[in-house]
């Protein structure tokens, strides 16, 4: 689940953090933030679809009460079940890895009760669930779509729902519409019947160590890529003062993973740390380092210290 896109991300964030504060943390401090920060971000990706489970839970508490109070009508005693039999969330409560995770984390937003009940109002009260609820056809597919049609129309443009989550952890303020990108695509995956639909936190191992090893090339390569820097900066005529410090630090990750990572073709690089670049720093940020990066990766091949395309 936590690619490699992710991770670049956190590396060039924690980065930009330990080198403005290296007085008051130290090194391993800083890679202790970084891996705790990772896990976070696949803790959220859990929270969203626990949320799911609950809102449907919620929903099905409802109706229950309804059919039990004093003086039930005729919709109270047979309510549609459509939603709370949903095919989807019963595929998700059965998820090995989704349980496992549950088991050892026990993820829940029982505190969170006021908004949960907001949340489900407004879910009831959408176009997504009226149409759902009254389309006849019952299948997994449609199932499916509905919490990716909530998801994308409803929950995670809700400003209550950002707000919710920023108060939980100071993680989650850039995390939200990543990780609900990929518990969208977890849902397609449910949809297509994929043997591992719910996402592992990393597709292997390499992928699990990238970010402590980037993050520790960086740090001791620092010296090496703000020299390959400076230098470019002044033959482009760029004021070395007025630089964004954050595009120093994006340039100095990008240089270390260029030099030390031979199967990441360099083109791919490039461009994850120019769109860094662009989101995090200033507006001239993504136009500033595509220039820099190239003409130092210029150089770098003209005198075949790297090598790859």
């Amino acid at each position: 689940m936590i690619n490699r896109v992710l991770i670049r991300i956190k590396v060039v964030q924690m980065l930009y953090s330990y080198f403005l504060t290296k007085e008051e943390k130290t090194f391993a401090d800083a890679k202790k933030e970084l891996k705790k920060s990772l896990e976070m971000a696949y803790q959220l990706y859990n929270y969203i679809f626990v949320l799911m489970v609950e809102l449907t839970d919620m929903q099905d508490r409802r109706l229950d009460a309804a059919r039990n109070k004093y003086l039930p009508s005729e919709e109270d005693l047979h309510p549609n079940m459509k939603f709370v039999e949903n095919q989807f969330i019963k595929k998700l409560r059965n998820s090995s890895a989704f349980i496992e995770y549950q088991k050892e984390h026990k993820l829940t937003w029982h505190d969170d009760d006021i908004f949960l009940k907001l949340l489900l109002d407004k879910i009831i009260k959408s176009n997504v669930y009226t149409e759902y609820m009254s389309n006849s056809n019952n299948n997994f597919v449609a199932d499916c779509e509905l919490w990716r049609d909530l998801l994308k129309r409803v929950i995670l443009v809700d400003d209550d729902f950002t707000d919710q989550l920023e108060s939980k952890s100071v993680y989650w303020n850039d995390d939200i519409e990543t990780i609900g990108t990929f518990v969208l695509k977890s849902i397609k995956r449910f949809e297509s019947c994929e043997e591992k639909a719910f996402m592992p936190m990393y597709k292997d191992e390499e992928d699990s160590r990238f970010g402590e090893q980037l993050f520790t090339l960086t740090v001791q390569n620092r010296d090496k890529c703000d020299e390959l820097i400076n230098r470019f900066i002044q033959t482009e005529n760029w004021d070395t003062e007025r630089v964004a410090f954050m595009d120093r630090v994006v340039m100095d990750v990008a240089i270390t993973e260029v030099l030390n990572y031979p199967a990441i073709p360099t083109r791919v690089s490039l461009n994850e740390y120019i769109e860094i670049a662009k989101y995090y720093s200033t507006p001239r940020s993504g136009q500033f380092v595509n220039g820099i990066l190239n003409s130092i990766i210029n150089h770098l091949k003209d005198e075949r210290i790297i090598v790859k395309e």
